[in-house]
């Protein structure tokens, strides 16, 4: 769908400064593509290196006429709410997009090519729909347990703990220090910026651990495959990490974790444990009383954006002495900590 060289517009409107922008915040960190724009109107007339800690520079405009004058082809909605519906209040503005001419990128459950398909102009014009299972798999069989490479899987706290970003910094480094490494997209930020992966919330329950695995397979011959995390074990609303393991068996794998945050996101009634006993649940699950090999948690990833740098690396050293893992926050701190003593 996404060619590298078209001009993509955000549309983040009232989301900038809120946990659902990740989409947004993800694709202005990692997306290759020019990013001519971002439109959302309270923070119109400002820069996106101004709002967020991102080395990019890209203006914030108020209106879509504004972002087309810089040469937008593509609106990519940079939300992902939990649920994934797209605000109503949206519909009109998609609607306008779809009939100046611009493709459409729409990470949500909510699908827009069966809403909009009409309005489409062009053969050079396209809605994707990234949410939208690519194909049916069978039905997982553990084969990736006998693979002898490294499978890194990402698991975490909460909803939107950093699991992916945490994930890509590794695979960036893995890249850049020569590394043979394949980054296996599990939802719709990863997919939007690989091009290809499993949007595996949207699968069926019975499909989603082969949906895994076949993407893990598909990269069989490489010596590390990151697996982008979903969910968490403690979200009563999650699913995901259960088909993550089955599917990937993975080798490795690294805790994210925000760490300003005592309980789940939503809902606050939840309390996230001891992390010593969470690393130890998700290990003891991983391998199903032995049933599988036994991975090894070797890192925390934090999420430190809410703490001054001192509090960060007061917490990271609190964590370090009581985990006696390596800890650190990937986009302040850089990644190595974590890779270089099992790479």
């Amino acid at each position: 769908m996404l060619k590298p060289h078209q001009k993509v517009a955000l549309f983040m409107e009232g989301f900038l400064h809120n946990d659902y922008g990740k989409m947004g915040l993800g694709v202005l960190r990692y997306l290759q593509n020019p990013i001519v724009g971002i439109i959302d109107t309270e923070h119109a007339g400002s820069n996106i290196n101004k709002e967020h800690p991102i080395d990019r520079d890209v203006p914030i405009y108020k209106n879509l006429e504004e972002v087309i004058a810089q040469g937008a082809e593509v609106l990519l909605l940079g939300i992902a709410p939990s649920g994934g519906k797209i605000p109503e209040a949206w519909l009109s503005f998609i609607n306008h997009a779809l009939s100046k001419g611009l493709s459409v990128i729409n990470g949500l459950h909510d699908t827009l090519a069966d809403r909009f398909g009409e309005r489409i102009q062009s053969p050079d014009q396209w809605i994707w729909d990234v949410r939208t299972p690519q194909f049916i798999p069978e039905i997982a069989t553990g084969q990736a347990i006998r693979l002898n490479n490294k499978r890194l899987l990402m698991i975490g706290t909460d909803m939107a703990c950093g699991k992916m970003t945490a994930g890509l910094e590794i695979y960036k480094w893995a890249n850049q220090n020569h590394r043979d490494a394949a980054f296996v997209a599990t939802g719709q930020i990863g997919i939007t910026l690989m091009g290809s992966g499993i949007p595996l919330d949207a699968y069926k329950v019975d499909h989603a651990c082969g949906a895994v695995e076949n993407m893990v397979m598909q990269h069989r011959d490489r010596s590390l495959i990151v697996i982008e995390g979903q969910g968490s074990l403690l979200h009563p609303g999650s699913t995901a990490t259960l088909p993550l393991m089955r599917g990937s068996c993975p080798t490795h794998m690294v805790l994210c974790h925000r760490a300003d945050k005592k309980t789940l996101r939503n809902p606050e009634s939840i309390s996230i444990p001891n992390l010593k006993d969470f690393i130890a649940l998700n290990e003891s699950l991983a391998s199903a009383c032995g049933t599988y090999d036994k991975p090894k948690v070797v890192g925390l990833a934090l999420n430190t954006s809410k703490l001054s740098e001192t509090e960060a690396l007061n917490y990271i050293s609190q964590w370090e002495r009581e985990l006696n893992l390596p800890v650190t926050d990937v986009i302040r701190f850089g990644v190595e900590k974590l890779v270089k003593h099992w790479m």
